[in-house]
């Protein structure tokens, strides 16, 4: 298939905003691809890999500009000028390469394939030169393109694609390009095919293979099988405003847990016995834990499993628990592991089990799964246990439940219904997590601008945004407090500085545009009516108070979850 054609689906997807209008474009193009060419979707997603894949392409666009000038002809200052006048290098490189190919008599037609197997060569290439290879390589790819292919090319590197297709989009697009008119127009039969390809998709992280499975029908779909060693996407809570609301949610009796001050870890044993940990972003962080690996082995006996549990820090001295932040850094160092594991230990606080010894336990009630894991894990403190847990219809029960947790030093607790299922990827009613500052998001920073005074050259106002239904973003205010000015002090302003001065794409005066990458937790007031986002929301008083380094644009609140608390909210004033 030409690249043209994607590049043209592309094009109509970012110009509809219409989840719709989206969908039936997507199902259009998914009709027309032959039964090799499954791995286009990644490109749909802006990927050359499956979503469990830890490949990244890594490509920065200093490289991309380089390649641009040599593909071109053009100076690279020429393109950072045209870049800081656009704000989107993808149109630079559509003006670019569609200016130099008007005067091309001859040019060979660029495929999908051809594309995807470029892309995918590129997190091979190390080494001795790698950069050479790298910039040869993907200035053949634009030397190829077409100028709207070359934009798309560009924003696929740098992991910009910009034409606001989420994985629900995707799925639905999925549904109607596998299913004839008659079976779409059957809404039992299409909602049955519906829940399967979600559950074959949370079970794989890998739309390729479900793409492939789905055009063989509902049969294979459900044949798919969880596959330890493959992440997943972690199931996610949503908040309870009192112990009350948590019962009232999940009902009677209900089971309450801790909830910890820490990191998610999905621990996996795969047949041949090898153990792997991911973070819920689906990175593999085995290597940093390697303590983790000899605790699992040591204390739990079997063949396959996947733990989903959280890993919380203490202090190897007092033995008292540690905040997030003090322990976030484990995640991200790759160098100086013994040392870190003596200075910033870490405990393991099973919670859930979702596979043991070749069965998939996803279906099962939670009071099912809790026994199994509990029989399981051979508790060690201060290495690898299960959550503190109780279960209970009692209020006054509860409650002390949940200040023995506060005392214990960590967030709060945790409140699940007793028979519900787990349900990979999704943020579920039949899960809440109860703290004191209930007035808290995650949110992700998309713009920033320089102080002034003693804060001159540092980024010290934050504009922040929730996720709308499509993963696209909306901007809900901006937050300059919270931080401090030394970082020994705790999160500083200098130290969020130098996480997004690499991630810049615009700059006009003292306010810069930056990929959406940093995703920070707030604590605010209370949230307001407001024309001025376009969200059409704003937090009063918020301060940033956690930079979140385990956690992705995918992780950040959405648009419904704002509208509900707004909606609570306003609800408490009334009554």
């Amino acid at each position: 298939m030409d690249y043209q054609e994607l590049s043209q689906v592309y094009q109509e997807l970012e110009s509809n905003p219409s989840r719709l209008k989206k969908t039936q474009v997507l199902a259009e193009f998914l009709r027309k691809l032959k039964k090799d060419h499954y791995q286009t979707i990644y490109l749909l997603q802006g990927k050359a890999f499956p979503d469990y894949s830890e490949a990244e392409l890594g490509i920065s666009e200093k490289l991309c500009i380089k390649s641009l000038a040599k593909a071109s002809g053009v100076t690279p200052d020429k393109i950072v000028q045209d870049w800081k006048k656009l704000g989107d290098l993808g149109l630079v490189a559509e003006k670019i390469i569609g200016r130099k190919k008007q005067n091309t008599l001859f040019s060979q037609k660029l495929t999908t394939k051809k594309v995807l197997e470029s892309l995918k060569k590129l997190p091979q290439l190390q080494g001795k030169g790698t950069i050479d290879k790298k910039l040869s390589l993907i200035s053949e790819l634009l030397t190829s393109a077409l100028g709207i292919e070359a934009k798309y090319i560009i924003r696929t590197l740098i992991g910009d694609l910009r034409i606001g297709v989420a994985s629900g989009t995707i799925r639905d697009a999925l549904v109607a390009a596998c299913l004839s008119e008659k079976e779409l127009a059957d809404i039992e039969k299409k909602k049955s095919f519906t829940s399967a390809l979600q559950e074959a998709y949370d079970k794989t992280n890998d739309f390729a293979l479900v793409f492939q499975k789905a055009l063989m029908g509902i049969d294979e779909l459900t044949k798919i099988e969880l596959n330890p060693g493959h992440p997943i996407k972690l199931m996610l809570a949503l908040k309870a405003g009192s112990i009350a609301d948590g019962f009232d949610r999940v009902g009677k009796p209900a089971v309450f847990e801790y909830k910890y001050d820490g990191f998610r870890m999905l621990i996996n044993k795969d047949k041949l016995g090898s153990v792997q940990i991911f973070t819920r972003r689906l990175d593999n962080v085995t290597n940093q834990f390697p303590e983790v690996v000899a605790y699992v082995k040591e204390h739990i006996k079997a063949k396959t499993f996947i733990i989903d549990s959280e890993a919380i820090g203490f202090d190897p001295k007092t033995k008292r628990y540690k905040p997030f932040e003090a322990i976030s850094q484990r995640i991200k160092r790759k160098h100086n592991i013994d040392r870190l594991i003596k200075e910033l230990p870490v405990e393991i606080n099973a919670f859930d089990l979702l596979y043991l010894n070749g069965k998939s336990l996803l279906d099962e009630p939670f009071q099912k799964r809790t026994e199994l894991m509990r029989e399981l894990i051979k508790p060690y403190k201060y290495k690898i246990r299960c959550a503190h847990q109780l279960i209970t219809s009692d209020e006054q029960e509860a409650e002390k439940f949940y200040q023995a947790a506060l005392k214990d030093d960590q967030e709060g607790v945790m409140i699940k219904n007793l028979y519900s299922k787990y349900v990979p990827g999704a943020r579920v009613g039949h899960m809440l997590k109860f703290k004191p500052s209930e007035n808290e998001l995650d949110l992700v920073i998309t713009e920033a601008e320089y102080g002034k005074g003693k804060r001159t050259g540092i980024l010290s106002s934050f504009t922040l945004a929730c996720k709308d239904e499509n993963n696209g973003l909306l901007q809900i205010g901006k937050a300059s407090t919270g931080l401090k000015e030394k970082e020994e002090l705790g999160l500083s302003y200098t130290e969020l500085t130098n996480k997004l001065l690499p991630l810049i794409t615009k700059e006009k005066g003292r306010i810069v545009q930056v990929k959406p990458r940093v995703v920070v937790t707030i604590v605010y007031q209370n949230i307001q009516r407001s024309p001025t986002y376009k969200s059409g929301f704003a937090l009063r008083f918020p301060r940033i108070t956690h930079l979140r380094d385990d956690k992705g644009v995918h992780d950040i609140a959405t648009l419904k979850e704002i509208t509900n608390d707004y909606a609570r909210h306003e609800l408490k004033i009334h009554y």
